[in-house]
């Protein structure tokens, strides 16, 4: 047995109980005779004291020299209370020790390229990032990771209790397009073809509402090739949702219900600043702010003020830089029409949009539609955005086809997971609340991706590298 305890569950051991830990160690002291280690298991610290005379001298040679910092150890001993006076008030563990019978190294460690156990030391990024799995050690990542892991537990816990269904959706599917540039994925078995990363699981839910599970949820990682930034990474997290036979509020209600929830419950210490969240109109936000995403705290220092809203009423379409016409969200947003003679008929810019956006603290943190049904509808909306029949059934066929067997109204939301959680934290970018994030030029410095492949591997998928 490794160990009987992680230093959390010795609160509750009685005094004089014989037990086993294992764990890192996170600091030493030497005073004389003695070696007291602060054993560290996650970031729960207990102390444990090694007493000379209770070894041998080979031993304790042995000892003073391997236990440093980080080194992996198994302890065995007896659990005791600290002497009157040497209580330690600010862990959890402070009012008692152990007193170590047997030390056994079970990995020593070299020394650390930076400081792990001091938060008040600046440490360079990329020497974050190379080491990345020494970084998360430290106690603002350990505390960061654990937040992001009470939030999802949170959302999948509230959501489950209201009937939704928790539905994987693949990451390899077909390139469409929906917004942002794709990662592509060559085949190897279907020479010259590629699958797509997903940007979101956008038709697979709509899909789902189909194929008749009304209320869908997933917590699902996405994949955009877009230049990153503090609040934007080239793979995230987003809470995705559908439901059918909704309309707008149903959606924004659930949004804003189960929010107030998870701040409640995992960050009762923030306080929300207005309840109902506000709901405005974008082009009120844009003649007012100047942004579609304001910031509605009443004090921008305190880091406790979350101000939720819901912007809505956005443009159906919008003019590209290449003067033609994009969807504002996507293609699949129901416009706000009466009928179809009037989306042919009335000057695509001035057609609103049944599309939502969910905005925190200046960011935005969620988007959202009610969904076309209609498929002559959706087929008249790709028509508009300059797709020809014929490349409307080549991208969006399998969707049109789906909709002739029955397809309820339906409409859905996703809610950023990595933004929320960055926010909640008070960081200043994303990538702090993230466990293994890219740099800002895209790069895993740990792992050295991106990196080449070997001839065969590109022999295999029926590529060659232009220089």
């Amino acid at each position: 047995m490794l160990r009987s305890h992680s230093v959390k569950e010795l609160i509750s051991v009685p005094i004089g109980t014989s037990v086993t830990l294992a764990g890192w160690v996170h600091r030493r002291r030497d005073h004389g005779p003695l070696i007291f280690i602060d054993l560290r298991n996650r970031r729960d610290l207990m102390q444990v004291v090694i007493r000379e005379k209770d070894f041998s001298a080979s031993e304790q040679l042995q000892l003073r020299e391997a236990i440093r910092p980080e080194t992996v150890v198994q302890i065995q001993g007896v659990v005791q209370a600290r002497k009157p006076g040497n209580e330690n008030p600010d862990i959890a563990t402070g009012k008692i020790e152990v007193i170590a019978e047997k030390v056994i190294i079970i990995n020593s460690a070299e020394t650390p390229p930076f400081v792990l156990d001091d938060p008040s030391v600046v440490v360079g990024e990329d020497v974050r990032m190379k080491y990345r799995y020494l970084d998360l050690r430290r106690e603002r990542l350990q505390k960061n990771i654990l937040l992001r892991h009470e939030v999802i537990r949170a959302m999948r816990e509230y959501l489950i209790a209201r009937d939704f269904i928790e539905i994987e959706t693949p990451y390899l599917g077909k390139s469409t397009p929906e917004g942002a540039r794709d990662y592509l994925v060559p085949s190897r078995l279907h020479a010259g073809k590629f699958y797509a990363l997903p940007q979101s699981p956008q038709q697979y839910k709509q899909l789902l509402m189909v194929a008749g599970f009304e209320k869908y949820f997933q917590i699902v990682r996405c994949f955009r090739d877009e230049d990153t930034r503090g609040d934007r990474q080239p793979e995230f997290t987003q809470l995705d949702i559908e439901m059918s036979f909704v309309e707008q509020d149903d959606i924004l209600r659930l949004i804003e219900e189960m929010y107030i929830h998870l701040v409640k419950l995992v960050t009762p210490e923030k306080h929300i600043t207005s309840i109902p969240f506000p709901r405005l109109s974008y082009a009120e936000v844009m003649a007012k702010y100047g942004t579609d995403k304001p910031d509605l705290r009443k004090n921008p220092d305190d880091p406790n003020e979350l101000a939720f809203a819901f912007i809505l009423d956005f443009p159906m379409f919008e003019k590209k830089e290449d003067g033609s016409l994009g969807a504002v969200h996507h293609p699949f947003t129901r416009p706000r029409i009466a009928n179809m003679a009037e989306l042919k008929s009335a000057d695509p810019l001035t057609i609103l949009a049944d599309q939502y956006d969910f905005v925190l603290n200046g960011y935005e943190i969620g988007g959202g539609s009610i969904r076309t049904h209609d498929p002559k509808m959706l087929q008249a909306v790709f028509e508009i955005l300059g797709h020809s029949p014929e490349d409307v059934r080549a991208q969006f066929g399998h969707l049109l086809e789906a909709f002739r067997y029955g397809v309820p109204p339906h409409g859905g939301i996703a809610p950023g997971v990595d933004r929320f959680i960055m926010i909640l934290a008070h960081e200043p970018n994303i990538r702090e609340v993230m466990a293994f994030p890219k740099t800002g030029d895209g790069r895993d410095l740990m792992m050295n991706a991106p990196s080449t492949v070997s001839e065969q591997q590109l022999k295999e998928l029926h590529l060659k590298i232009v220089p």
